[in-house]
């Protein structure tokens, strides 16, 4: 056997079987097994390689192994990933990878987009409800200011909770019998001394505050000293006066008034002129009325934002001495 080879036209050399003589020149060859010349052409497709004398012939049983460089596109799936062969090995495919990976990349980045773009709208919500939650003048009150507020809060708190317990004291004594007509004078009385009090026909006497209004830049306006009553009032005020400098004294009441007087600056309290500096006399409980008026943005700020001042004394017993003249009623009845 020769150990020439023959090109097969695949890229795989092929040996060269056994030489078989031709006819003569321009004939075909006379022999019965002779092949077609055109079996022998490098262009003409090949059959199944034949074994030859000096290779083993194929096992019963065993597939011949292709060594050709054909590639089974069916072994591709449609996702562009390779499918394992008969022994599970993979084979990866060239250019069918790519478009998946393209594809993943895509969706990646549009979930991190979306996912950003939640992040912020939940922020933006966030913000705006604790913007619209939150009180700013509260929110900019030092810890020491809450602490005081929230102080006055309970003192108003065990005020009523001492007149809640009084009145059903008293209820239960005008229920008790006997004891019953006593006990209804006892609180006629009382109730008759408070309201007299509330209305500025009686002098009354306890602990309370002096707060004294002193003019810088600006003179002490009306609406400074309608702020500071107002503010004692919230505070627990009982009984009110307030004296100018000339001390001319006028008693406040639920229906007193204040106007300033352009001409001289002055203040004008129920018809009467007083003068600076204005000193307010107020019973009740000092720490609290202090802290309502030093509460920030409020009464002292204003007058020390005009360039005035305000100056506080505390007494353990102040009296307000002054009288309102009770008002003739033409027209309202009490209701029996």
């Amino acid at each position: 056997m020769s150990d020439e080879q023959t090109d097969t036209g695949t890229g795989w050399p092929q040996p060269a079987g056994p030489v078989r003589p031709a006819g003569p020149a321009g004939e075909p060859d006379p022999r019965p097994d002779a092949p077609d010349p055109d079996e022998l052409s490098p262009l003409a497709p090949q059959g199944p390689a034949q074994p030859s004398d000096d290779e083993p012939a194929a096992e019963p049983g065993v597939e011949p192994v292709d060594d050709g460089a054909t590639v089974d596109l069916s072994a591709v799936s449609r996702s562009g990933e390779p499918v394992a062969d008969s022994d599970g090995l993979a084979e990866p495919v060239g250019e069918s990878v790519a478009p998946v990976v393209a594809g993943r990349s895509r969706v990646s980045t549009a979930g991190v987009m979306i996912a950003a773009l939640l992040a912020l709208l939940g922020f933006t919500l966030v913000v705006q409800l604790k913007t619209t939650s939150t009180d700013p003048t509260l929110g900019a009150t030092r810890q020491e200011d809450l602490v005081r507020i929230l102080s006055d809060l309970d003192a108003r708190e065990n005020r009523l909770q001492q007149d809640i317990r009084a009145l059903e004291d008293s209820q239960r004594q005008l229920r008790s019998g006997e004891q019953g007509r006593q006990a209804a004078l006892d609180e006629a009385t009382r109730r008759a001394d408070e309201l007299g009090i509330l209305a500025g026909t009686l002098p009354a006497v306890g602990p309370g505050l002096t707060v004294q209004f002193d003019a810088g830049v600006k003179p002490i306006s009306a609406n400074r000293v309608l702020d500071a009553v107002q503010e004692l009032r919230g505070a627990g005020a009982e009984a009110m006066q307030i004296s100018g400098g000339d001390r001319a004294t006028v008693r406040i009441i639920a229906s007193t008034y204040f106007l300033d007087d352009r001409d001289n600056g002055s203040l004008m309290v129920e018809g009467r002129r007083l003068s600076g500096p204005y000193t307010i006399t107020v019973i009740g409980d000092p720490a609290t009325m202090r802290t309502a008026l030093n509460i920030p943005g409020g009464v002292v700020a204003s007058v020390r934002g005009d360039g005035g001042n305000v100056t506080f004394g505390e007494r353990e017993v102040a009296e307000v001495s002054a009288l309102h003249v009770p008002i003739k009623l033409e027209h309202a009845r009490p209701v029996s």
